[in-house]
């Protein structure tokens, strides 16, 4: 991913509500954490043509806090296959309600494993990005 604000489509995007929030008014990092998954959980099923399940999250950095009525966006970039696993690069950016700056507050890396039918790792037959 990059420094500057991304290009392409979000994966995810929400607007933050008080019940997200922490008790110190910020939005908990455990709700980002998910919306992230979330968003990585959508990019690993579409390449992997059926389910998928996180297994790490690596190199989570937390950058900038975000507020009550913010809207997050989720990136998600595919950036590694292998023959059961995927690895996926995740961004998540804010915008405040009434402005358009944008601002990364928070990337990881997550790791999938594509599954059958009785939850066992099988083959990705897509194309390596």
């Amino acid at each position: 991913m990059t420094d500057g604000p991304p290009q392409g489509q979000p994966a995810l995007r929400v607007t933050t509500m008080p019940a997200d929030a922490n008790p110190y008014g910020d939005i908990f990092g455990g709700w980002l954490m998910s919306q992230m998954d979330m968003a990585a959980g959508l990019t690993a099923a579409r390449h992997a043509r059926g389910r998928a399940v996180t297994i790490a999250v690596e190199a989570m950095q937390f950058h900038a806090p975000v507020a009550v009525g913010d809207e997050v966006s989720v990136y998600a970039e595919l950036v590694k296959t292998g023959r059961t696993s995927m690895t996926i690069e995740v961004e998540a950016w804010r915008r405040g309600r009434h402005v358009e700056e944008q601002c990364r507050v928070t990337q990881a890396r997550f790791v999938f494993v594509a599954i059958d039918e009785h939850r066992r790792p099988r083959p990705i037959n897509t194309v390596q990005p």
